[in-house]
């Protein structure tokens, strides 16, 4: 693993009872980087973040993070799942919710420094949250509860930061000032986004994986139209350079 790679996969298997998901899976994300992660709906993008995060245990073949296990280099990586509706009407506030990220594994609940605080509120301003910092969860709305778990992500410092479908409750003004946060981000963290939004191809993605059980790596943003044929399985139409695509569902063959 060279200096500049951050994440090596190598012959990847993984299933769910006994059913396959991702087979013969081969990465490498540099530093750096902003990946782009595309594909169908159970194709094994979402399975894929897991696996690198050492959520889950490959069926077969290696994930290294900085040349280790994902668990041994969590503390260098930050993420941000798909999911922010798990437990919305818990009574927590928002700079408590932040600062659940200050916490290093194993080390129990600590007290927080001067240094940790100032951190903490640099994060909610870089998001507009900082504001509504004494806020309850429950009573934000999709796109500001959002903000406030990437903040989460931002406040540990890490150099990897993982988004599982990160726009889903955002509006569209939300989604380019955030992208453009991103952008200003990957100038000192890689970044790997799981996303169907054709902004990160075209104006923020550096390369592109296309996952459907299999992995297709392109390190360019320049995606085509066999190109996501070949991930999807199905006809892709493209609106051309840099513009939006559409990729029909999934259908049978007859």
């Amino acid at each position: 693993m060279s200096q500049s790679e951050v994440v090596d996969i190598q012959d990847l298997w993984f299933s769910y009872n006994g059913n396959p998901v991702l087979t013969g899976v081969d990465l490498t994300i540099h530093s750096r980087d902003f990946l782009a992660i595309i594909g169908p709906n159970g194709g094994g993008k979402t399975t894929l973040i897991k696996l690198m995060l050492g959520l889950l245990e490959p069926d077969r073949g290696a994930v290294r993070i900085f040349d280790q296990a994902p668990r041994k280099a969590a503390f260098r990586l930050g993420y941000v799942p798909q999911d922010i509706h798990v437990n919305r009407g818990f009574p927590i506030c928002v700079q408590d919710v932040v600062r659940m990220g200050q916490i290093r594994g194993g080390g129990g609940w600590k007290s927080f420094s001067r240094e940790d605080s100032g951190i903490l509120q640099e994060c909610l301003e870089r998001v507009e949250m900082w504001d509504f910092r004494s806020r309850r969860m429950d009573e934000l709305s999709g796109g500001q509860r959002q903000r406030v778990y990437l903040a989460r992500a931002m406040v540990s410092q890490p150099e990897v930061l993982f988004l599982d479908e990160p726009m889903s409750s955002v509006d569209t003004k939300g989604q380019t000032d955030f992208y453009d946060f991103l952008l200003e981000l990957n100038k000192t963290v890689t970044i790997v986004v799981v996303s169907h939004d054709a902004m990160v191809l075209s104006s923020h993605a550096k390369s592109v994986a296309c996952v459907n059980r299999e992995l297709f790596f392109h390190d360019t943003p320049e995606i085509t139209k066999d190109m996501l044929e070949m991930a999807y399985h199905c006809p892709v139409e493209l609106i051309g350079h840099g513009l939006p695509h559409r990729v029909f569902p999934e259908h049978s063959e007859d």
